[in-house]
């Protein structure tokens, strides 16, 4: 297991553990854990690896790292290697930020190595590209939304809000990622795993309130002065930017039915709730 200490391969270690399973986990820093075996290790120092045989390889960290190390990895038990990918790759591959443009170029040339790899080693493989991940308290996604909601007490929303999204719970994807391990149907093969419901991106932020117990304040603004206000603004919100608002039109919204066909894809509803 790559990328134990997040949020989503957190769970993957949980689910197998309460499994009956003692994963290998894989970090940079030295971890303990009941039931889990921890090895040191960096996936941009691959050939310091010293792990025993195992079956199945799950990478939830970045697969961009991924082929370089993989040669590292593969053992002579190694039948099945699930990777989490981004359907970003499609919705922000023509981003108008040319940072996120070169890294999903990055992501996307990855997901081919990785396959090719695998596929010359006769070890099958499954690439997951999950859409908006969350967990309350701890993910990067709505987790941040939620408090720039309790601060202000109200959100501003681009264009109507009515860009589709499926938010989609990081324990859900860890369901899925032990159950397309297994599934013979689901190897050598990408899917898309979006959440539950497919909502408006207001529709997503008023639940978001509901989740904190406020009353669903929103405020319209249009694109021309989301982007006027962003640069007064920017200051407050360092990792920000102003495409953020600008694709709350913009639907990203996907289909799950070979998820579900193939390995029994059945993730929750968006209701979240944030203590």
């Amino acid at each position: 297991m790559i990328g134990a200490t997040g949020v989503t391969g957190g769970y993957i270690v949980e689910h197998l553990v309460r499994g009956g399973q003692r994963p290998l986990a894989i970090s940079r820093s030295r971890q303990a854990r009941a039931g889990v075996d921890w090895f040191q290790g960096d996936l941009k120092n691959p050939e310091a690896f010293r792990l025993p045989p195992f079956a199945t390889l799950y990478c939830t960290a970045s697969a961009i790292l991924l082929p370089t190390a993989l040669p590292y990895l593969f053992n002579p038990l190694l039948k099945r290697v699930v990777v989490f990918s981004s359907t970003s790759i499609i919705t922000k591959i023509d981003s108008e930020i040319v940072s996120e443009r070169e890294t999903l170029k990055k992501l996307a040339e990855a997901e081919r190595e990785i396959a090719a790899l695998c596929d010359q080693s006769n070890v099958g493989w499954t690439i997951l590209r999950p859409t908006l991940i969350y967990a309350e308290g701890r993910d990067r996604n709505i987790t941040p939304l939620s408090k720039l909601i309790r601060r202000f007490g109200f959100m501003p929303i681009v264009g109507g809000g009515r860009g589709l999204r499926q938010p989609v719970h990081a324990e859900d994807l860890a369901i899925g990622a032990i159950s397309a391990a297994s599934s013979p149907a689901a190897a050598r093969k990408v899917y898309s795993l979006p959440g539950g419901e497919t909502l408006t991106y207001r529709e997503m932020i008023g639940r978001i309130f509901d989740g904190l117990r406020l009353p669903r304040r929103t405020v319209s603004i249009s694109p021309f002065w989301w982007r006027a206000a962003f640069i007064i603004a920017k200051p407050l919100f360092p990792g920000a930017n102003a495409a953020m608002g600008t694709r709350m039109t913009k639907d990203m919204a996907f289909d799950s039915t070979p998820a579900r066909e193939d390995f029994g894809w059945n993730p929750r509803m968006f209701n979240p709730v944030f203590d």
